[in-house]
């Protein structure tokens, strides 16, 4: 059975675990035209649609994971790993962007454990005590890459000033929404310093999250992307063109915590698990640096 998350705004009931704003979901329910029941199904369907998961409350002995779309694959293995010893603790992931993970913690989503892809949305759910922070640390780095198609042969050398715009034509260049998603706003800052951004800004394709900027230059939609280099090996329909120096960008470190009111034997034995000795050969095996 579905178990929604609901709360009072207003005087009436809106779904807390959907990024839908307050003030819309009030529209919709007050629209006349549905029923109550049929108004209740929209912003359910709604808060699917934005591809931010609606998950129910979990079990006493269930974890849920909210982390950065990024670590998939290399997190699923962690998962696995840590299931085979553990075999009572049931887990569950829910991947996007970091942004869209710290919003729904704040909204109340049953999540116990959020991993970032960045410094700044865990700050942001540290500074608002949605995390305990006593829990929170590092748990891997990683590198910022052009992409693009496996087939294509374009040849760049990242430099100031260097010849991005004219290598992408009439393309436009995919990369996460550099307002608000981490690697969005990494390739924003490199590409800044380097005095190319003006060359380019009106040439982004933006996408929700990483993947979904990797996912555009794998299908041939964009000549160009820019991506963590974690996700260019884990696609293998793309090739890396050039690797953006460490030093352009705030480092790329995925930080964790266990989220406020959620700590638990259970939580704190994968955060151990995750950022412990025997982790190491997963996390490297998918490209990951260990932070230290």
């Amino acid at each position: 059975m579905l178990s929604l998350c609901l709360e009072k705004y207003d005087g009436r009931y809106i779904l807390k675990n959907t990024a839908l704003a307050p003030h819309i979901q009030e529209k919709l329910l007050q629209h006349s035209r549905f029923s109550p029941l049929q108004r209740l199904m929209i912003l359910v369907l709604i808060g699917i649609c934005v591809n931010v998961p609606l998950i129910t409350r979990a079990a006493a002995a269930d974890l849920v994971v909210f982390a950065a779309a990024s670590l998939k694959e290399a997190l699923d293995e962690q998962v696995k790993v840590f299931s085979a010893s553990n075999k009572d603790t049931q887990i569950r992931m829910s991947y996007a962007g970091s942004n869209a993970l710290a919003k729904q913690i704040e909204n109340g989503a049953p999540a116990q454990i959020f991993i970032s892809a960045d410094e700044e949305w865990m700050d942001y759910v540290t500074q608002k005590n949605l995390v305990v922070a006593s829990t929170r640390r590092d748990i891997v780095k990683n590198e910022l890459v052009i992409i693009a198609p496996a087939t294509s042969t374009v040849k760049l050398d990242v430099a100031p000033g260097f010849a991005l715009a004219s290598a992408l034509g009439n393309g436009r260049l995919s990369l996460a929404n550099p307002d608000v998603v981490p690697a969005g706003k990494y390739a924003k800052a490199a590409l800044t310093k380097l005095g190319v951004w003006g060359t380019v800004d009106t040439k982004i394709a933006g996408a929700e999250n990483v993947r979904a900027a990797l996912a555009f230059v794998a299908r041939g939609e964009t000549p160009l992307g820019i991506v963590y280099r974690t996700d260019a090996l884990a696609e293998p329909r793309v090739r890396v063109v050039a690797a953006f120096p460490g030093e352009l960008h705030a480092p790329i470190v995925y930080p964790a915590a266990i989220v406020a009111g959620q700590d638990s034997p259970a939580a704190r034995a994968l955060l151990d698990a995750l950022s412990g000795v025997t982790a190491r050969v997963v996390w490297q095996k998918y490209g990951f640096v260990v932070a230290k």
